[in-house]
């Protein structure tokens, strides 16, 4: 192996996205949807993916829209994290995500959780959008990514897709796995994530 193709094979990171939508988009429902941005996904990344099982979860907060398809997939990505992150919006916008309001209704969001054991843009950084209150979460978003994304354990709908593929993943902050962060959560969250049977 060349030293070329050794520094390549070692820039690689690996990387988890979150998928989710509750809205339909040109190509018809959520999971329609979700399926066409992966496609695009593994195309503009050329990358091999392990994909979750597809979920349906309650919309967050409640009362908030319909209810969301939600996934997760694995891979390693070979540039830089602000690079996929401009994929991700890239696809996002294809299929006509508005980034209107927090926390709306949305036919696409695709989320950049982890990126290789990336603290960004620093620790401090990172805990303050960790710990902000529920209220000002609803109201603010961050202007720089935020790595590893800040309320990942905190969220079924992100741990259950994420315990098909990555179980043993170990977030670089905590140091908790992804099994002990869904095992932590409330039970009554964990059984709301209903698998969608393949067809």
């Amino acid at each position: 192996m060349s030293q070329m193709q050794i520094s390549v094979q070692h820039s690689k990171k690996r990387v988890l996205v979150a998928l989710g939508g509750n809205l339909p988009s040109s190509v018809g429902p959520p999971r329609a949807t979700l399926g066409c941005a992966l496609a695009n996904l593994r195309s503009l990344t050329n990358t091999v993916m392990r994909k979750s099982k597809y979920f349906v979860t309650p919309c967050f907060p409640a009362g908030y829209g319909p209810d969301y398809v939600n996934a997760a997939v694995e891979f390693n990505f070979s540039g830089e994290s602000h690079a996929l992150l401009q994929i991700l919006h890239d696809i996002e916008a294809l299929f006509g995500r508005a980034r209107e309001s927090r926390w709306s209704g949305r036919v696409l969001d695709l989320d950049l959780l982890a990126f290789g054991d990336a603290v960004a843009p620093d620790m401090d950084g990172y805990s303050k959008w960790r710990d902000k209150p529920l209220a000002q979460q609803m109201e603010q978003a961050p202007q720089e990514l935020i790595l590893p994304h800040p309320r990942m354990q905190d969220r079924a709908f992100v741990l259950g897709p994420l315990m098909d593929i990555a179980p043993d993943w170990r977030h670089p902050v905590s140091g908790r796995t992804v099994r002990e962060m869904f095992a932590s959560l409330p039970a009554g969250d964990r059984e709301a994530l209903q698998p969608i049977s393949e067809p």
